[in-house]
């Protein structure tokens, strides 16, 4: 367990480490086709971001890539298959985190929403396009800066 968060509820800190699976999901979803590529790559950069990373958040990165691929699965069967529905759940998820954050250290929690919109962006980029053009969709795009959850202030 990250100390950062070790004065969280249980449930929060579950949210806390459910955030990447979640956006992996919202974003991998927004074309409407979660395309495996971007699950797999997603999984990809939780691992590599458990070793090299911010020193602050390689053991949260260690915890969520210890349950990544099974949870992306658990949180993806008990989410809609619509689309938009799909979304608008998730994005209600990570919207609890606006309430989380503040609770934490102000740099802490700056860092870990920095990593929340890198991700995504990263997960976004993992379908590739053509030549790398295009690599990111328009639904993708109006989801990259994780709109839903507010970036922490002093």
């Amino acid at each position: 367990m990250p100390k950062e968060l070790a004065s969280l509820q249980a449930d929060e800190q579950q949210l806390m480490f459910d955030a990447i699976p979640y956006i992996t999901i919202l974003i991998a979803g927004a074309d409407g086709d979660i395309n495996l590529k971007e699950t797999e790559w997603g999984e990809k950069i939780t691992k590599i971001r458990s070793y090299s990373y911010d020193d602050k958040l390689v053991p949260y990165y260690k915890r969520v890539g210890e349950q990544y691929g099974p949870r992306l699965k658990e949180l993806l069967a008990a989410l809609p298959n619509d689309t938009q529905a799909r979304e608008e759940a998730v994005s209600a998820e990570l919207a609890k985190l606006n309430g989380i954050l503040p609770k934490l250290d102000f740099f802490y929690a700056s860092l870990y929403y920095e990593s929340l919109v890198s991700f995504a962006r990263h997960v976004a980029e993992a379908a590739g396009g053509i030549l790398g053009i295009m690599s990111i969709s328009s639904e993708e795009r109006r989801l990259l800066d994780l709109p839903m959850i507010e970036e922490p202030t002093e």
